[in-house]
């Protein structure tokens, strides 16, 4: 039943990677996928100028789970060169495809770097020590894919809610239990050695 959810949902995003490059901006109604089920809708995204990694690393939300009954949700990432992402961690319940766009982007999958170039796709299933970084000295740019959670609440969350404009100010007792709460809610785990492996990854790579 796992394998059926998971092809049904990865049978969406080929047609909303269409969607994210048509330029139209209609919704129609279409059938529902079955009789327990509420109505899908098609949603067209018009195309927008690349994302700009701002200096370091940025997101930009394109398919809401919400859009997807649910099922699917997508993200645009971009990373500044010789740019380090977050600490090595696993999922719970979340699958992640990613489709690199741009630049070369280096995956930690348990503890092997693997590196992808642009065109190519990276699945990491749950429950797999992972983490991505920017290796070269281009930009990195890439859609990240989640499936059956709505993970780009969390990292809407994280990248524009849990700042110092926000009144979350960096090293803050309220912001720490705030992240500890968002990592409970969306099943992030953290591995013991999280940093020492972050830290090795930022030394061998001369990473900022």
């Amino acid at each position: 039943m796992e394998r059926r959810k998971f092809l049904l949902s990865a049978g969406l995003l080929t047609a909303f990677g269409a969607m994210a490059q048509s330029g139209f901006g209609s919704v129609v109604q279409v059938a529902p996928a079955g009789p327990d089920n509420d109505p899908m809708k098609q949603v067209l995204l018009p195309a927008l100028p690349p994302l700009d990694h701002q200096g370091g690393m940025a997101i930009r939300t394109w398919v809401r789970s919400g859009m997807t009954n649910g099922l699917y949700s997508s993200v645009e990432c971009a990373v500044a060169p010789k740019t380090m992402g977050p600490a090595p961690h696993w999922h719970k319940e979340l699958d992640e495809l990613m489709l690199v766009l741009e630049g070369t982007a280096s995956i930690l999958m348990g503890d092997e770097v693997v590196h992808v170039e642009a065109g190519g796709w990276h699945l990491r299933p749950r429950m797999i020590k992972h983490t991505f970084f920017n290796a070269s000295d281009k930009p990195l740019r890439f859609v990240d894919m989640y499936f059956n959670q709505p993970f780009e609440e969390y990292l809407e969350r994280v990248f524009y809610q849990l700042t110092p404009e926000n009144g979350f100010p960096d090293g803050s007792e309220e912001k720490e239990a705030e992240h500890r709460r968002l990592r409970d809610k969306f099943g992030l785990m953290s591995a013991p050695d999280a940093w020492e492996q972050r830290n090795e990854l930022v030394r061998i790579y001369g990473l900022g």
